[in-house]
């Protein structure tokens, strides 16, 4: 049912947009009710405004917290058009109904973003606006409720071609989006708290994010999916794509993987080749164009078609090293000219840089169904000196460095994960197989492929224990020289054992990486 507009209360922190709608307001009567700035603008647009004051009788009240507060105002809003008895306590009030609310909140998101100062970002929690929201949106039958300036074209378009009125299901429309509004808003100063209190896992969790661009499907064609921001800056991912298609659910889903596993790359050039998720290649190096010819070598079958994230700048014989393969996407800080003219001769090739992305370690959420999983991320990077060397042989310096490296990489690969590396780079990796046995056999199957000479005298490292001594017997017989592992079956001294049986270096964690 389409109804007719006749009062709208307009209060909005962002101003912009509003000169079209107010033109379209003054078209078709629609008298304005206003407070503070949003009067203020109004007035300077030229325009006719009541003010919020007048309308009430009632002056607002402790430094603005109280102005919209008011019977008036959300009897207004709230009374049944079509109920008798609304209808009478209106006229007994002398109440006027207000058809239309145009409200966009206080900033609360851009001052969490701006300023540590607690007093400030309580002052901007909204709360006249979000009650006006929800009466709104509650009472769409009766009442248009907007909270996005986007929307005024849609609003615009709506009172045209009505003339003057609104269509149910417009009013409907944009319920929804107000109710996702509050939501979202509430779900944000919840989390400011349960930061601000270090609450990781509170009794009610909130996840809030904005959309930021609906992508062409999700992990199959017939899949729909969109890409959402979910943090206080949530402008950007902090992502500047300069050439290339556009970015796809698994495009994202292979750049999030990679980008973890470079942030753990803290010394010398890092360069990460992700394929399904999946590590095939990592190499850390002084020289860029080494590391990156390491990682390639580590399997460059599975690097056919992947991902691959560098935390350095590409030049000229870098980005010609790359275009030797087919790449989905190259993630790098930064492109130099010459680079770039280079990788622009692939046109779907996805160029982007990550000068400005920064990881945060927000909670990691699984979902299924109606419920979800929730965790602190695996930050943990091992520590060289709390180390337990278990066999006989002992390691030096440089060795205590890579099976450091080793075992931070085996962290980031499906379990059950094995991988072995070479002078701080991967040369085989077995990823998420249901047998250990099987990751080691895979891994041992990738290093003879591509670099059988790289085995001897390699590092192997794993995800989890050991339970039989079969799996590192396969390691031994490629190899092997050193292993690292969590340690903590109940068959310990039989890998041990076989282990020092070999004249093997072994060392414990204590640290678990699963990573299903």
């Amino acid at each position: 049912m389409n109804l007719k507009v006749k009062n709208a209360l307009i209060s909005v922190s962002n101003k912009e947009n509003l000169t079209s709608l107010l033109k379209t307001l003054k078209k078709f009567n629609i008298n304005i009710i206003s407070s503070g700035g949003t009067y203020a603008s109004i007035k300077k647009l030229g325009y006719q405004c009541t003010e919020l004051s007048k309308y009430t009788g009632f002056k607002e009240m402790l430094d603005g917290r109280v102005k919209t507060l008011h019977p008036k105002i959300h009897a207004g809003i709230l009374h049944d058009r079509h109920d008798k008895k609304h209808k009478k306590e209106m006229s007994k009030q002398n109440f006027p109904a207000i058809d239309l609310i145009v409200v966009n909140f206080y900033p609360f998101q851009k001052i969490v973003t701006n300023t540590k100062n607690p007093k400030q970002i309580i002052e901007n929690i909204d709360i006249g606006g979000p009650t006006m929201v929800r009466a709104a949106a509650k009472n769409f039958k009766n009442v248009s409720i907007v909270t996005d300036r986007n929307d005024y074209k849609s609003l615009i378009k709506e009172l045209e071609i009505s003339k003057g009125k609104t269509s149910l299901k417009f009013r409907e429309l944009m319920s929804s989006k107000a109710f996702g509004l509050t939501a979202y808003y509430d779900a944000m100063i919840a989390n400011w708290f349960n930061k601000r209190l270090k609450i990781e896992f509170p009794e009610r969790k909130t996840i809030f994010g904005r959309k930021l661009q609906k992508l062409r499907y999700g992990e199959n064609p017939h899949q729909q999916s969109s890409i959402y921001v979910s943090d206080y800056d949530d402008k950007q991912l902090g992502f500047n794509q300069i050439h290339g298609k556009e970015l796809s659910y698994n495009n994202y889903n292979d750049m999030f993987a990679s980008l973890e596993v470079l942030n753990s790359l803290k010394k010398n050039s890092g360069t990460v080749i992700i394929k399904h998720a999946n590590p095939c290649g990592v190499s850390q190096n002084k020289v860029p164009l080494l590391s990156l010819k390491n990682a390639y070598a580590s399997d460059p079958v599975s690097a056919f078609g992947g991902v691959i994230a560098c935390n350095y700048k590409i030049d000229k014989k870098i980005a010609s090293e790359i275009n030797k393969n087919f790449l989905e996407v190259i993630l790098a800080k930064g492109f130099d000219k010459k680079s770039l003219e280079i990788l622009k001769s692939k046109k779907n090739l996805r160029v982007i840089d990550i000068s400005n992305f920064k990881l945060k370690s927000l909670t990691a959420i699984k979902s299924f169904g109606g419920s979800f999983l929730a965790q602190s991320k695996d930050n943990i990077i091992i520590d060289k000196k709390k180390l337990k060397c278990v066999t006989k042989i002992k390691p030096n310096k440089k060795e205590l460095a890579e099976i450091q490296f080793a075992f931070n990489i085996c962290k980031h690969v499906k379990s059950n994960a094995i991988v072995l590396c070479n002078n701080f780079s991967t040369i085989g990796i077995g990823a998420g197989q249901p047998s250990r046995l099987d990751s080691c056999k895979i891994a041992v199957q990738k290093a003879k492929q591509f670099q059988p000479s790289k085995i001897r005298n390699s590092i192997a490292a794993s995800d989890a224990f050991f339970p039989f001594s079969d799996g590192i017997n396969i390691l031994i017989k490629a190899g092997v020289k050193t292993i690292i592992q969590p340690g903590g079956s109940i068959r310990d001294q039989e890998v041990i054992n076989a282990a020092n049986k070999a004249k093997v270096r072994m060392f414990f964690t204590g640290i678990r990486h699963f990573n299903h």
